[in-house]
């Protein structure tokens, strides 16, 4: 069981300071003013009556209890929620009066919404010189395709990872949100860009035009300059060095292995016994293996197939090769490396486990100050921060414009 932690809302962060409204819904922008919130920053959640839609993406409990909101739990620590109804005139006076004290905006509506909300960027930078506002959407804010809908799912078909990774000739989506996390962390470092613009420059703020499809883009290697230089595209199944990939041991166990450069290459083939390919023609560069990939990726996974995981790792290790076990979650949570390192904790009273603030400053680490939060957990202390009184609160909730949990 990883390390039980109780949040500390004492612990302080490099980003202390920096208030950040978060009006997104579901996977990125929940990733990006994750990445904030953990270092520090006083991300606030205003969501609906009916909450942010990540709060519904729960997981069945296999022994038939209660669905397990694994998603929230995770993506919401560290911020305070503050449940409106937007369409409701004090509310958004409300909501106004919050962007007047913060320096990030976050938003993930679709093109065009904010302005007929009448908070079009430039009239809340106009009041407000140094907001950034960063825009989340499928497909960027300019464009043909701006206004289409974009979950995560149409981007990773559209930017070509789903043809990268063809199963029998069928192109496949991968099994987690990959374009909504690869968005949010490259959303957090351009907002934080954009903030030193404003602090340590004396800059404005800016409007960050943060699609799902560019980040993509920009992590899927260099398969459209290839077209662009050649005029044929690469092929998607085709490796990028030899020997790679994850072979099954005879104990049932996976392995991943790397040979990507030309020394790498000679030690597994030494460890396999077969040191003298590393002097052959066929075998003695990565372009000649990727070649004859078939042959030498056969001798491999026969030799991996011939023994247990334990003994293939220890194997292969002892010849400095890289290599490394597959794992799942009972593997993770049960890897000495991965305990050692508290690559997960275990957080609060119920003990939810989830991964450790990361990446790992060692001078001003993040934190979990305080776990995701209740729907309008923090509606009554915020409204009253930002100068309600308690009259004006209660009118609010009577009129079911705003909640408290």
């Amino acid at each position: 069981m990883p390390q039980r932690i109780a949040p500390d809302p004492t612990a302080r962060g490099p980003l202390a300071g920096v208030r950040v409204v978060d009006l997104s819904r579901l996977v990125a922008g929940n990733m990006l003013s994750l990445q904030l919130a953990d270092f520090g920053a006083d991300v606030i959640k205003v969501e609906s009556l009916e909450g942010d839609t990540l709060r519904q993406w729960c997981e069945p409990d296999p022994q038939g209890g209660a669905p397990f909101d694994a998603w929230w739990r995770t993506y919401a620590r560290n911020k305070r929620s503050l449940a409106l109804d937007l369409r409701d005139a004090q509310a958004m006076a409300l909501l106004r009066r919050l962007l007047a004290s913060a320096q990030v905006l976050v938003e993930s509506f679709r093109p065009g919404t904010l302005e007929a909300m009448g908070l079009a960027p430039a009239l809340l930078q106009a009041a407000h010189p140094g907001l950034v506002v960063v825009r989340i959407s499928g497909w960027g804010q300019s464009g043909p395709y701006r206004e289409l809908p974009g979950f995560g799912s149409l981007v990773e078909g559209f930017s070509g990872y789903a043809h990268k990774h063809l199963e029998n000739g069928t192109p496949r989506l991968p099994n987690l949100a990959l374009a909504d996390m690869v968005a949010g962390l490259t959303g957090a470092f351009a907002t934080l860009a954009a903030l030193r613009e404003v602090e340590v420059h004396g800059g404005r703020g800016q409007v960050i035009d943060l699609s799902l499809l560019d980040p993509m883009l920009a992590i899927l290697g260099p398969d459209v300059s290839c077209y662009a230089h050649a005029g044929q595209a690469p092929d998607p199944t085709r490796k990028i060095a030899s020997p790679r990939g994850v072979y099954r041991c005879r104990d049932g166990g996976w392995v991943a292995l790397s040979g990507s450069t030309d020394a790498m290459a000679r030690r597994v083939m030494e460890a396999i016994g077969a040191a003298a390919l590393a002097d052959d023609p066929r075998f003695a560069t990565n372009a000649a293996r990727l070649r004859h990939d078939a042959e030498l990726d056969a001798m491999v996974a026969r030799f991996i197939a011939a023994h247990d995981l334990p003994d293939c790792l220890a194997l292969f290790r002892a010849q400095g090769v890289t290599v490394g076990p597959v794992l799942d979650a009972p593997g993770l949570l049960a890897d000495a490396h991965v305990a050692a390192r508290g690559c997960y904790v275990a957080v609060g009273e119920q003990a939810t486990v989830m991964h450790a603030v990361t990446p790992r400053l060692s001078g001003t680490p993040g934190g979990i100050r305080r776990e995701a939060p209740a729907l309008g957990e923090h509606t009554r202390a915020l409204a009253l921060e930002l100068g309600l009184d308690e009259g004006e609160l209660q009118a609010l909730l009577a009129r079911k414009a705003a909640r408290c949990s």
